[in-house]
């Protein structure tokens, strides 16, 4: 374990570059060796879970490897911490402080002391030439960023001190480029006074008037001076963070004399008063440059100004006081917070196991229900740790939860629930409805919404600036797609709504909307998640949902599975919709239960329906219906990843879950020209390399991930326009090992592919012109030509079903393993073959066939391909043997055609990529020139000569072929003067 250490009573500077520290070196842990400031440990209640804090009292000792000590240098500034320096197994112990001063009795191994205004500048210019160094992109998270600024800000005074120095400046502009959130900066730094603003402070303290409004408190206050005061801002900034008050209306009313700025003016000049005005808010929805605007003030939505005369001081704050309280929104209420269900345990539950479902589910705590259903307590992540470092993972949850709650009800205001989870340093808040547990706010739910607040007040920018988040992409979505399709979403927003659910459009279709550059956007496939339990069955909101749908449009076809609780509307070809599919879900989470596997589904929030998606940029949804229909949800970034055309994973272990995601980055990257992001290509290739996929198959017998799923990507991607760069791309990545360990696309393989695809080319270019001759000469035929045409085609007919009743016996030759499928047969005049299996499948195909030859059956039945796909591949070199060894006999075309006509033209495609150029010369002069060339007589032609039906016929027709295709024959004269002498009639 290694450890970086701050000092007791731990200021920003010290957690901040023990923040960096970690960066620097991942898998290290933060030890708050005795407590914090007041202001560090307010911002720690709500981003604690943001940093890889540990409690002293958890840390094994004996598991301690090195130890870092930050902003600090002696022992006894480490409380009892200072006793894990004297360890025998520590290897290292560093020290980073810009205390000159203070004397060093640590045995460091490792020191940097320098005369620096923050230690964190010493960590930050660390980062700063790692990042500088790097081939890979280097960004540190916002949270990170913002928690080293904070420590520079503090420790300099924003860069006032005397110890401020230009490196301290250079470190702090270097984190505002990394995206430091300049708004909690803001929030957690004091500047100071001056003596005047001091004594107006405690005036405005004594004269302050409040009130609370939708949770949010308001106060104005109006402070009286003989001259104008400067700083009056800070003062309001002060004012606002001791109150802790929202929204603040700061007056200043003093005398002004015309002659103090003109001195044309006579001295006895009147003298007038001159009001100030300082607005401060926090409340989203307000705008005071907008309330000042009247009164000739302005400045930004949250903070503004205006100076006026001659007025009533007193009555214009009133009345501007109350002209911002009805600018006070109705705040998010914990119902459109929480995340429901919530994952609980009963208290008999044994600290081993709910150690397991909070590992299962990724969650920080759990609730702890009764027999009723009551809420008896929470365990944290925390409590857990700590009861399985002392060996109790077999007790019981009940003796190691919190029982005494601090609980909300659904409508609880935003405002109040982030009071208490300062207040009482809570990370998560019940909901109880009628004693119910019917929901969980947590500390990341606050989070993001004052995230997605702060991102609404600036615009395209969010607090954390890297991360924009529209406001609304509901006049976008509208815009874009049809009048029917929108009607039928608002249909469903309303149904779901009647029944207290949420209902968000989720996935491509939001990517889609976001890339699309026309006006109009053809959505053909919609994906719809519903947030709310279903009272009715166990199908799930998604089916009730769309069985309600189903009613009021008759014409769509419903597919239910329940096991997932999905359910589907079709409209194959529908006058509005044309053919749309729209998949209707309840909110869910999933769990493998081994790597490769399918996943087992559960009911949960759109949070965690989002998270086990595949990438961030299908991560994305829109709210539909109110509230705050049309905004959009991006927990993790997408958008940004979207703005950046880069294919970005949601967590390190997605590939080894779900290698066909491996499949659909390369498909996204190079459908959508976007770049699969390093750190997911990093973990691409170590999900590949740890042949993880391979053991599981050996272990388990299968991996069901690499069976239909990866079928499915493969013909997503083989039969794409652009399959050659993705599956070139896959060979990078060495991802076709998913197919078989040792399958690798080097240069043969890939010469192979090329040649099939010249091979197929050359069949549709064919075809298509033959079709174009046939459409031109239809034109211009006589009906005579027609009634020849018409004749001729009725004669095949009868040839063919002659042909067929001879038997099936006939449709192979002896000792060949290669029957010949009516479906393979020719058409007649084809300038070549038909070939009834799909290109993507043919390319698949080939891909096996280029595996040895004991495993290609296997592979092909892994992958469920058709029973007549995998016949082919298991004999496939067999019949490449025959070939090899009769191919170079044959000397006529008649001997070529006699030999080849016996094999599937699939399997002689597949035998001609892995020959050499003379035999696959042969083989294609076959299949183009030869292989539809038909005898110059067929059977009714020999009965109407008196030949009697009988297992004759086949061999006179194959001697008139054999003549034919030798040129011995011509005409038809020629052909019954050949019968004639070869076949007397007695």
């Amino acid at each position: 374990m290694d450890l970086v250490l701050c000092h007791t009573t731990a200021d920003f500077d010290a957690l901040g570059a023990a923040v960096g520290l970690c960066v620097l070196r991942p898998g290290s842990r933060i030890v708050l060796t005795g407590g914090c400031h007041p202001t560090v440990r307010d911002f720690l209640a709500l981003h604690r879970d943001e940093y890889p804090l540990i409690e002293r009292r958890s840390v094994n000792p004996q598991q301690i490897r090195s130890i870092t000590i930050v902003d600090a240098s002696q022992r006894d500034r480490l409380g009892k911490a200072a006793e894990w320096l004297d360890l025998p197994q520590v290897s290292e112990i560093a020290v980073f402080d810009h205390h000159l001063q203070a004397d060093l009795d640590i045995p460091a191994t490792v020191t940097q002391i320098e005369a620096v205004g923050a230690s964190t500048t010493l960590i930050v210019e660390k980062l700063k030439n790692q990042a500088e160094n790097s081939d890979t992109p280097f960004r540190l998270l916002p949270s990170e960023a913002t928690v080293m600024a904070l420590g520079i800000h503090v420790d300099t005074g924003s860069l006032t001190f005397e110890g401020a120095t230009a490196r301290d400046a250079i470190a702090l502009a270097w984190l505002m480029e990394q995206g430091a959130s300049l708004g909690v900066i803001a929030e957690y730094v004091e500047p100071g006074l001056s003596p005047q603003l001091q004594d107006l402070l405690r005036e405005a303290l004594n004269n302050l008037r409040s009130q609370t409004l939708h949770g949010y408190s308001v106060a104005w206050v109006l402070l009286s001076t003989e001259a104008y005061v400067p700083g009056l801002s800070s003062l309001a900034s002060r004012l606002l963070d001791l109150t802790e008050t929202d929204a603040l209306l700061l007056g200043n009313v003093y005398k002004f004399g015309e002659n103090e700025n003109n001195r044309n003016i006579a001295p006895e000049s009147p003298v007038s008063n001159r009001l100030t005005i300082i607005g401060r808010s926090r409340i989203e929805g307000t705008n005071l440059s907008e309330l000042f605007k009247p009164l000739g003030g302005g400045g930004h939505a949250r903070a503004a100004s205006l100076a006026t005369r001659d007025v009533d001081p007193l009555l214009t704050l009133n009345q501007l006081a109350e002209e911002l309280k009805t600018q006070i929104p109705h705040p998010p209420t914990a119902r459109e917070l929480m995340s429901s269900p919530v994952r609980s345990i009963r208290p008999e539950t044994s600290v081993g196991e709910a150690h397991r479902i909070l590992l299962r589910y990724g969650h920080s705590g759990l609730s702890v229900v009764d027999a009723g259903d009551r809420l008896a307590g929470i365990i944290s992540r925390r409590d857990i740790d700590i009861a399985l470092h002392h060996g109790f993972s077999h007790a019981p949850v009940k003796g190691y939860m919190t029982p005494q709650l601090k609980t909300i009800a659904p409508d609880t205001l935003l405002p109040e629930i982030e009071s208490l989870m300062v207040t009482y340093d809570i990370g998560r808040l019940p909901v109880l409805e009628n004693g119910q547990l019917v929901g969980i706010v947590t500390r990341t739910d606050v989070l993001r919404e004052l995230h997605q607040q702060k991102a609404r007040d600036r615009g395209s920018n969010a607090e954390f600036s890297y991360c924009a988040v529209p406001e609304s992409v509901e006049q976008l979505l509208r815009s874009r797609i049809s009048p029917e399709l929108w009607q039928l979403l608002s249909i469903a927003a309303n149904i779901a709504q009647n029944r207290g659910w949420q209902l968000y459009i989720v996935g491509g279709a939001v990517r889609d909307l976001l890339l699309a550059t026309d006006d109009t956007l053809a959505l053909t496939d919609i994906d719809l998640v519903v947030d709310g339990k279903c009272g009715s069955d166990d199908s799930g909101a998604g089916v009730e949902l769309a069985s309600s749908l189903q009613k009021l449009y008759p014409e769509s076809r419903l597919d239910v599975h329940g096991q997932f609780q999905t359910a589907a509307l079709l409209w194959p070809k529908d006058s509005a919709f044309g053919s749309l599919w729209v998949d209707i879900a309840t909110a869910r989470t999933e769990f493998y239960p081994y790597p490769a596997a399918n996943p087992e589904v559960e009911a949960s929030s759109i949070r965690q329906d989002l998270y086990r998606r595949d990438f961030t940029i299908n991560a994305l949804a829109v709210r539909l219906g109110v509230p705050r229909s049309g905004e959009l949800l991006d927990f993790f970034c997408g958008l940004l990843d979207l703005e950046s055309k880069q294919i970005r994973v949601l967590h390190a272990n997605s590939f080894i879950e779900d290698p066909t995601r491996i499949y659909r980055a390369v498909r996204f990257a190079v459908r959508l020209g976007f770049e699969i992001e390093p750190q997911t290509e990093g973990y691409i290739r170590n999900a590949l390399a740890s042949g993880i996929y391979y053991r599981i198959q050996g272990e388990n017998g299968r991996a069901p991930a690499l069976e239909t799923r990866l079928k499915s990507e493969l013909k997503y991607i083989l039969q794409a326009p652009y399959w050659k760069v993705a599956l070139q791309m896959l060979g990078d990545l060495q991802a076709l090992r998913c197919i078989h360990p040792s399958l690798e696309l080097d240069r043969e393989l890939w010469r192979q592919l090329r040649l099939l695809d010249r091979c197929l080319n050359g069949r549709r270019k064919k075809e298509e012109g033959r079709r174009k001759k046939e459409e031109g000469s239809s034109a211009t035929d006589s009906v005579t030509d027609l009634t020849d045409v018409k004749d001729r085609r009725k004669k095949e007919k009868g040839r063919g079903e002659k042909e067929e009743g001879r038997g099936k016996k006939e449709q192979t030759i002896p000792n060949s393993q290669f029957p010949i499928p009516d479906a393979q047969s020719p058409m007649p005049n084809s300038p070549f073959p038909i070939i009834n299996i799909p290109d993507w499948q043919m390319r698949l195909e080939v891909l096996i066939a280029y595996l040895a030859p004991e495993y290609r059956g296997k592979v092909a039945a892994n992958l469920q391909l058709p029973a007549d796909s995998i016949k082919r591949l298991e004999v496939l070199e067999a019949g490449k043997n025959q070939l090899a060894e009769n191919l170079p006999k044959c000397e006529l075309p008649s001997q070529l055609v006699l030999l080849l006509r016996n094999y599937e033209w699939p399997v002689l495609i597949a035998i001609s990529l892995q020959s050499p150029r003379s035999a696959r010369r042969q083989i294609w002069e076959y299949l183009t020139k030869w292989a539809n060339v038909e005898p110059p007589l067929n059977g009714n032609d020999l009965k109407a000569l008196g030949y009697k039906p009988g297992p004759g016929f086949k061999r006179m027709l194959d001697d008139l072929l054999a003549a034919r295709l030798d040129g011995d024959l011509g005409d038809r004269a020629a052909a019954i003067s050949f019968l004639a002498q070869r076949y007397p009639q007695t």
